[in-house]
């Protein structure tokens, strides 16, 4: 099931174009339920602080909001807990070159993307990257390189940006 109105297949799209929050944490319970996992009260607050987030954020700013809007105290070490599982599931992506959590707009399990990230508005926008990740698979295998992860970022100044 996806709340998308578009294709995900190499289309270029804002990770905050989705709007239907309640309808993306319902279908984040539907996931994890199928999984038998359970969106627990502070799993749910995390992933709707990130779905809300008009850019990526960190933990930190997370830990935060949190901490702003309930008598709950988080701690950091919870808050990774939260996000490790979010990620394990497949309900957002981690930013690596900006140490930032954005919603995944198709959530699933084994989904690659690849991002480009603005550095000066930090709007980020997502596409499908298994054409460019069967270019790199071949990269490795032909050098007999066994990959374990990888994760495509592309940061610069978005079209917008660089009109003002």
């Amino acid at each position: 099931m996806s709340l998308c109105s578009h294709e995900h297949h190499n289309v270029l799209h804002g990770v905050h174009d989705h709007h239907n929050v309640a309808a993306r944490l319902a279908e984040a319970e539907s996931l994890c339920a199928t999984t038998g996992a359970r969106l627990t009260p502070l799993r749910k607050e995390v992933l709707e602080l990130i779905l809300n987030a008009t850019g990526p954020m960190g933990a930190y700013d997370l830990l935060a909001k949190i901490k702003g809007q309930s008598d709950r105290p988080a701690a950091p070490p919870t808050v990774y807990r939260t996000l490790d599982f979010l990620l394990e599931k497949g309900l957002i992506h981690r930013l690596t070159s900006i140490n930032a959590y954005i919603p995944c707009c198709h959530p699933r399990e084994g989904h690659q993307a690849a991002f480009l990230i603005c550095t000066e508005c930090k709007i980020v926008k997502e596409a499908s990257a298994q054409t460019l990740l069967q270019q790199l698979k071949t990269l490795a295998d032909d050098d007999g390189f066994t990959p374990h992860h990888s994760i495509i970022e592309i940061s610069g100044i978005c079209q917008q940006c660089q009109t003002l």
